[in-house]
């Protein structure tokens, strides 16, 4: 979709989402009231924003073990945990994929180490005939993840979505990429080297190659067991949680 499409669903989505939390509410504080119970209406009405927003920062996150495939994928899953399947098909310099990650990237990673269902990561550029800077943001961030070693991705992972800047402008510069990924524990030459020498160039093609068999055509785009799932599950956590409680475990 185009960049003015992406924000303005991202946009919609939003509003959308506040208006629901907005009428849940309402609807609560009608049944506090009603029974008497208005001097504890900001306490429980604080507690259910908490509850709805588990994608948010809420502080650390045990997480289930992640490792790196051969085909440039992540896994993040609990060991014998091989169903059901979140596949997440995202690029680091999407607007709409850091809003996911805000929304319900905390869930996922509840999910997997509840052991609800096996995780599999995808970055890929979906900016390629896109033009400068957007095309190249996207490309030395997704460098940047590859060169990532898998004990240390996750937290790289959602350190490049914290730091994303606008598309119309020069971002994820190898320079910064470094050095965040020294902010996570990455450190090394290696590391450095194979940012600035965009040495996964290879793996990039891989990456995409797969994405477009997949007939990804947006972002993010999710799919729980090859199906994709709705905007409601997607960008929300108890969307998420039902769906993925609802897939089958077999």
């Amino acid at each position: 979709m185009s960049k003015a499409e992406r924000q303005r669903s991202a946009r919609e989505r939003l509003a959308e989402q506040r208006r629901r939390e907005e009428q849940r509410h309402r609807r609560l504080r009608a049944l506090l009231v009603g029974a008497g119970a208005v001097a504890v209406i900001a306490v429980v009405v604080a507690a259910v924003v908490l509850v709805q927003t588990r994608g948010g920062d809420e502080g650390p996150v045990a997480t289930a073990p992640v490792s790196r495939q051969a085909d440039g994928s992540v896994v993040m899953a609990k060991p014998g945990v091989t169903a059901p399947v979140l596949e997440i098909y995202e690029d680091f310099q999407c607007p709409a994929c850091q809003e996911f990650e805000e929304a319900t990237g905390r869930t996922v990673k509840e999910l997997a180490a509840e052991g609800e269902v096996k995780v599999v990561y995808r970055p890929f550029s979906l900016f390629r005939s896109s033009n400068e800077p957007t095309r190249g943001n996207s490309l030395r961030a997704l460098n940047a993840s590859l060169c990532a070693p898998a004990d240390k991705w996750l937290a790289y992972h959602d350190k490049l979505f914290a730091e994303q800047g606008p598309e119309t402008a020069k971002g994820f510069e190898n320079a910064d990429l470094v050095k965040w990924a020294a902010e996570v524990g990455i450190t090394g030459d290696a590391f450095a080297q194979c940012v600035e020498g965009t040495q996964k160039q290879q793996q990039i093609d891989q990456v995409n190659a797969t994405a477009d068999r997949a007939g990804v055509q947006s972002t993010p785009w999710v799919t729980l067991d090859g199906r994709k799932l709705d905007q409601n599950a997607t960008f929300t956590a108890d969307g998420l949680r039902e769906a993925v409680e609802n897939a089958d475990k077999t």
